[in-house]
């Protein structure tokens, strides 16, 4: 999967989990307050791996002097 790509999936699934946490919170549901707070660090890891292909990319080029 592409950096990008793993950006934008990371963010819909911070969005998507910052929602459910919020109505759980607003509903006493801990169950999917739960549920959005894995889904909120499951979109930050993916975040973080696109970041880091991103690096390794720019490294590469920087090595192979694409840069």
């Amino acid at each position: 999967m592409s950096s990008s790509i793993d950006k934008i999936k990371g963010l819909a699934n911070e969005a998507v989990g910052n929602v459910k946490q919020g109505i759980g919170n607003a509903t006493d549901n801990d169950k999917l307050n739960a549920e959005g707070k894995a889904q909120e660090l499951k979109g930050e890891a993916q975040r973080t791996t696109g970041d880091v292909k991103d690096g390794a990319k720019h490294v590469a080029d920087k090595v192979t002097g694409k840069t």
